[in-house]
């Protein structure tokens, strides 16, 4: 083939390639005009629905949740074990780890420290798969805690049964309130105490004790008592200043009262007080 043969196909070739790219271009011009708009009258209704504008996102309320989260991780191991305990209390149901870090942002599984205190926290008791609250005395009703009671003729300690499950404290005014225990208050409350109220029940009394019961002589005045009571934190029963001035205004005068004998152990006494034949023994 001669070179002017081989240039008029070449130029064949670029002629055909010229003609293809112009019809591209013109293919792709048609498909992007768009006909004009139809005028819409002013007081047509529109059909599109109108959308409200999307407010802005705010990162701030994840972003105090997160630092709340990192500040409870970052707690001492104390503090994360008191939230896992509180949580375990109120509840009174068994969570594994990643349910309490769910329920209060505690990761056990992240902290070998948290975890191996909380499974050995006499407070909290693990089956090796859940946590959960572990009282002292395992009690479920009213009826359990007057017999755990009634076990404990010396009395026993309101702080050990106060978290057996949560009405337990109710349960024990209903109890005194029914008279089957006493319940006998302090000022420190951790140091309230419950007895059994059972006449069959025998206590054991110190020997120190009764010499200090049989030693108490009590005022003769009631006016010295009930100071005495108050001065311990009792209220008297009886208003002897109050009464004493009634009685004065009515123009009653007081009899006054001859010194009684030593106090003798009657039948009475001891029938009411069977429980405590020790304190009422008549020395010989």
């Amino acid at each position: 083939m001669s070179l002017k043969d081989s240039l008029n196909k070449f130029k064949l070739q670029q002629e055909k390639c010229q003609s293809t790219l112009s019809s591209i271009a013109a293919r792709s011009g048609s498909s992007k005009a768009k006909p004009p708009p139809k005028p819409t009258p002013a007081n047509a209704p529109s059909l599109a629905p109108t959308r409200a504008p999307t407010p802005p996102v705010k990162f701030s309320n994840d972003t105090e949740r997160l630092q709340h989260i990192n500040s409870i991780r970052k707690a001492p191991v104390g503090a994360q074990i008191k939230r896992v305990i509180d949580l375990l209390l109120e509840t009174r149901l068994a969570f594994t780890p990643e349910q309490i870090n769910e329920a209060c942002y505690v990761d056990a599984n992240a902290n070998k420290a948290v975890f191996d205190s909380l499974r050995n926290n006499p407070k909290v008791s693990y089956d090796g798969k859940r946590f959960s609250y572990k009282s002292k005395h395992d009690l479920k009703d009213k009826s359990e805690l007057l017999v755990l009671i009634r076990k404990f003729p010396e009395g026993i300690q309101v702080i050990d049964l106060k978290d057996a499950y949560p009405t337990v404290l109710e349960d024990l005014q209903a109890l005194k309130a029914a008279g089957d225990v006493w319940l006998l208050s302090n000022f420190d409350s951790q140091e309230d105490i419950v007895y059994p109220n059972d006449p069959r029940s025998v206590i054991k009394v110190d020997d120190d004790l009764k010499q200090l019961f049989r030693g108490i002589e009590l005022p003769r005045d009631m006016l010295d008592i009930e100071k005495d009571l108050q001065k311990n934190g009792m209220k008297p029963a009886t208003n002897t200043a109050k009464r004493r001035a009634m009685a004065q205004v009515h123009g009653i005068t007081p009899k006054t009262k001859p010194k009684k004998k030593q106090r003798q152990i009657s039948n009475r006494t001891k029938l009411t007080n069977a429980h405590l034949p020790e304190l009422f023994r008549t020395e010989t």
